[in-house]
């Protein structure tokens, strides 16, 4: 089931890292969080898998403006069931 997984949210970080190497560098340091939004993108899908990842992943980038949150914000730690 794991493997299966990383192959799902594989065209994912691929672009996400696309977006880190070639876009990322002429927009400049703008971000508002720490990490990064692509770096909490690419840990949340690794952590939490493909649909709670994009889910958390998009949350955080739509709270990345001029009235929204700022600071030290980490991917959630996965619960155990």
């Amino acid at each position: 089931m794991q493997r299966i997984q990383q192959i799902l949210i594989l065209p994912f970080v691929g672009l996400v890292r696309f977006y880190q190497l070639a876009i990322s560098p002429w927009m400049g340091s703008n971000c508002r969080y720490s990490p990064t939004c692509s770096h909490y993108m690419l840990e949340a899908l690794k952590t939490h898998g493909l649909l709670k990842g994009l889910y958390l992943g998009s949350k955080r980038i739509l709270s990345c403006h001029p009235w929204g949150g700022s600071g030290y914000d980490p991917v959630p730690k996965k619960e155990k069931l």
